[in-house]
């Protein structure tokens, strides 16, 4: 039987990888039969836990620190992945973070730009270190993920994370526009509330229990209902979807 998201031979990087949907994301990728760079930042115990987990499955792996804030450091992950595995075949720009709740009257200049720098910039700039090469084989993928909150503005005191989410959607679509014609597909991929250590940090089990309660399903969703999703978008199973960003939230959200 034919395997229709089949990435055998494919080189996938995964920014953010270490936890949550990124490490889920990895695993997923790593059984489909490509081979996965784990992208992180501060969590280097949780992205080598992905990487063994991974080649004790028989995959392959490799865990590579980078700040996807700063360009420079992106260059060098690109760089790093093309040496040790080949051209970049799947981009996930997965990297990103609330950083912290603050409203209006609270939020610094300072936090705002960092903000913005780490949920959006960050996958603008992966996206330009990898399109040169796509472009010239004719062929890629680029998932970006983003959030519920980029669609509804999120909770109490998510007002800059939500308006980095929101426009990386935007973004998602302007950037399929100037790819498809050179055979590179870009869509997003907007989690609702998925019980990662993302909530852990930034909610209240008070807050879940309110989120939980206007969810059809009735419950959060998981880290691999999300992975599964993104490896359909990057698998051929995906060939003439461009543009879109598809809601992975139980019903809470139906556009």
């Amino acid at each position: 039987m034919k395997n229709y998201m089949d990435l055998t031979g494919k080189v996938a990087l995964i920014t953010g990888a270490s936890s949550g949907i990124g490490a889920a994301t990895a695993l997923v990728f790593a059984d489909l039969g490509a081979k996965v760079a784990i992208g992180y930042h501060g969590n280097q115990k949780g992205a080598e836990q992905v990487r063994q987990e991974i080649e004790k499955s028989g995959g392959t792996a490799i865990a590579i620190r980078a700040d996807v804030r700063k360009g420079s450091e992106i260059r060098t992950l690109v760089q790093t992945v093309t040496k040790n595995f080949g051209p970049i075949d799947v981009l996930v720009n997965n990297a990103g973070s609330l950083v912290e709740r603050q409203r209006i009257l609270e939020v610094t200049e300072e936090r705002w730009n960092d903000i913005m720098a780490l949920n959006l910039t960050s996958a603008v700039l992966c996206s330009q270190a990898v399109a040169a090469s796509m472009i010239e084989r004719k062929s890629g993928a680029i998932i970006n993920i983003v959030s519920i909150a980029g669609r509804n503005g999120g909770g109490p005191g998510a007002g800059a994370y939500a308006t980095a989410k929101g426009a990386l959607i935007t973004f998602t679509k302007s950037l399929a526009k100037e790819l498809a014609p050179h055979g590179v597909r870009v869509n997003g991929v907007s989690p609702g509330v998925i019980a990662t250590p993302f909530h852990e940090v930034f909610s209240t089990p008070e807050m879940i229990r309110t989120f939980v309660a206007g969810i059809p399903m009735g419950r959060t969703g998981t880290s691999p209902e999300c992975a599964t999703v993104i490896a359909f978008l990057a698998s051929g199973a995906a060939a003439y979807i461009a543009g879109e960003t598809i809601e992975v939230n139980g019903g809470q959200l139906m556009l």
